[in-house]
């Protein structure tokens, strides 16, 4: 049984345009159970995908699913940032299309060692690498101060009452389970603002991001992957909640514009000329059928982008 159902599938091999490319180079920057991988090669004679994945666990998963494809899957135990340097080496120098999937997949949620989750008690981890030597968030909430661990729950997980929460945390140290935590986390915030979500959602997610650097990641790899792809190559990202999203829409949108000039500035002095053309003008999302088979789906917001000739 494959423990990971691949969101938005159709939408992202119609994005790629991967039946145009039957012998085409292909990246998956996040490739999790191998979903998408698996379809992408599914669909053509003799295309090749190249994975990467920070998660050993995820790679294991995903290497017994794509044995079958023998060659032409190759998976590298390796954050999507490193497919600069990496891919050219590994034969996929020049690419018709990359996927990025971004955030966390219901497997590593599941995994109560892995300390994503607050419903089953674990240590406090949240690394996407266990085996990096990274902090983790066990790290984050017991040696930050006051200040600097409010800033990361406000500014990742959105979190209104994010002073109440750090100083509650601070007081409770030393903090080493992920139920710990969250009754910590429950406790702080005021019975008027607790909603239809768990008091401690929104921490766990950002501290889940800080530990990560998620949102940093994203940033940088969406330059590294438009510098991969051949012209009329298709770059297709994957966002789960709106931190992510506004990344990709905001580089999406610079990257598709001549002139980076202040718009009352008559003459351009910047020189920028677009590199992309906008496949999606609004993100995709998930129809009724699929949020009914996969509420993880719900979320999903696929942006796609095309290199110019």
């Amino acid at each position: 049984m494959i423990p990971h159902q691949p969101v938005l599938l159709q939408a992202v091999l119609n994005g790629l345009a991967v039946e145009t490319h039957p012998a085409g180079l292909f990246i998956d920057g996040t490739l999790g159970a191998g979903g998408h991988t698996a379809a992408i090669l599914d669909a053509t004679d003799s295309a090749r995908v190249l994975g990467f994945d920070r998660d050993p666990a995820a790679l294991v998963i995903a290497a017994d699913r794509l044995r079958a494809y023998g060659e032409r899957a190759m998976l590298v135990h390796d954050s999507y940032e490193s497919m600069g340097a990496r891919a050219p080496s590994l034969g996929f120098g020049v690419v018709d299309g990359i996927l990025l999937d971004l955030g966390i997949s219901s497997m590593q949620i599941d995994q109560a060692d892995r300390g994503f989750a607050f419903r089953t008690d674990g240590p406090l981890d949240m690394r996407f690498d266990p085996t990096s030597d990274s902090s983790t968030a066990a790290d984050l909430v017991n040696t930050l101060d006051e200040t600097d661990l409010a800033d990361i729950l406000y500014r990742y997980g959105e979190e209104t009452d994010s002073r109440r929460i750090a100083r509650q945390i601070v007081a409770a140290r030393p903090l080493d389970s992920t139920q710990r935590l969250a009754e910590v986390i429950a406790r702080a915030i005021p019975s008027a603002h607790k909603g239809k979500i768990h008091p401690a959602t929104r921490s766990f997610q950002a501290l889940r991001i800080a530990v990560n650097d998620e949102l940093g990641a994203v940033e940088r790899v969406l330059p590294i992957a438009l510098n991969l792809l051949a012209p009329g190559g298709r770059l297709a990202v994957i966002s789960f909640h709106s931190l992510e999203d506004r990344i990709v829409k905001q580089y999406f949108k610079r990257e598709a514009t001549d002139c980076l000039c202040p718009p009352k500035q008559p003459i351009c002095t910047c020189g920028h000329l677009a590199t992309i053309d906008l496949i999606t003008r609004k993100p995709i999302s998930a129809d009724d059928a699929e949020i009914a088979a996969n509420p993880r789906s719900r979320s999903a917001q696929l942006r796609i982008a095309e290199k110019r000739l």
